[in-house]
């Protein structure tokens, strides 16, 4: 499951999000054991988390406000159990795409399966969200496993290299990818996809320019992709919160929320904030349990800092919206 954000992702800052290291990682580890592929990811993690300074840093930053009674040297160890922790899924996740059915059945323990089904009876569509936390990849490959159809909403990646290797993906999992372009192409073809009860994936937790609004994240203002709570809106299409965390045993553990259900009673602003807050809450919750699953490799809080001194320029509900 793939989505926005006006930031651009760490490997980008880092300069190894290109197609040769792409491709390059994806035949090792396809190639290698399973127990060589996480102990090269252990390593690769290490070296960044002492290399990648800047990187590091903002990890620390980002944590401090959710463990604020954390010392500097307790932030660092958290910061390079994210490291790690994104390490094995991202292994995790270029091996799943190999897997038996058999096998995908040991690796994923989905709980509260009737929340999607019981969402998709409505016939209007589903929205999953979901944010930059736990596996969020391998829902592309839950999905399909389960048996529901699956629509991912995702940015074009810089090098189109690995945009083609990633769209390849999801093409051998028989995901469609409906990738976000500048126009209203993009909203158009998702509300015509949630009008023949498709599932569609988006993330959220981060904005994408003016489409944006405000949520309270660990007690701060925060800017969330607007798009799915407008969506949910316009079409009548519940939104199911979903994370996928990794176990002590190796297993995932696949959460699906409670079905968010937009008020259309309501002033359509503020339906959409009750639909983006209540993610937000999911969110932060999940993050709490499980801080070293945050994917932020860049400074979170001084980036919704930012948006939220450039408010009076952009107005929150500005931009073109979905018809």
């Amino acid at each position: 499951m793939s989505g926005g954000g006006d930031i651009p992702s760490w490997r980008n800052n880092a300069g190894v999000n290109n197609g040769r290291v792409f491709r390059w990682t994806c035949s090792l580890v396809s190639m290698l054991p399973k127990r060589v592929s996480y102990a090269l990811g252990w390593l690769v993690m290490s070296i960044a988390h002492r290399r990648m300074g800047a990187v590091t840093l903002a990890l620390a930053d980002n944590l401090r406000i959710v463990c604020p009674h954390a010392s500097d040297r307790e932030l660092d160890r958290l910061a390079l159990a994210t490291y790690q922790s994104y390490g094995r899924d991202v292994v995790d996740f270029i091996r799943s795409l190999s897997m038996s059915p058999a096998e995908l059945d040991d690796l994923f323990v989905l709980r509260d399966r009737e929340r999607f089904d019981a969402a998709r009876v409505l016939g209007r569509g589903l929205i999953v969200v979901t944010g930059h936390f736990g596996n969020w990849e391998l829902g592309a490959v839950m999905m399909h496993h389960f048996g529901f159809p699956l629509d991912v909403v995702a940015l074009a990646e810089p090098d189109p290299v690995v945009n083609g290797l990633r769209r390849q993906m999801r093409d051998s999992l028989g995901v469609r990818t409906i990738e976000v372009r500048q126009s209203l192409d993009t909203a158009l073809h998702i509300r015509r996809r949630l009008g023949e009860n498709a599932t569609v994936a988006m993330l959220m937790d981060r904005h994408l320019g003016r489409d944006r609004v405000r949520v309270n994240f660990f007690g701060r203002d925060a800017w969330f992709l607007r798009a799915p709570a407008l969506l949910g809106y316009l079409s009548g299409a519940p939104l199911v919160p979903c994370f996928i965390e990794r176990q002590h045993d190796g297993r995932f553990l696949v959460l699906p929320g409670d079905p968010i259900l937009v008020d259309r009673t309501l002033d359509r602003d503020a339906a959409v904030r009750q639909v983006a807050q209540a993610f937000a809450s999911a969110l932060e919750e999940r993050i709490r349990e499980r801080p070293d699953l945050w994917y932020q490799f860049y400074p979170y809080w001084r980036s919704q800092d930012a948006a939220s001194a450039q408010e009076t320029h952009v107005p929150e509900q500005a931009g073109p919206s979905p018809a």
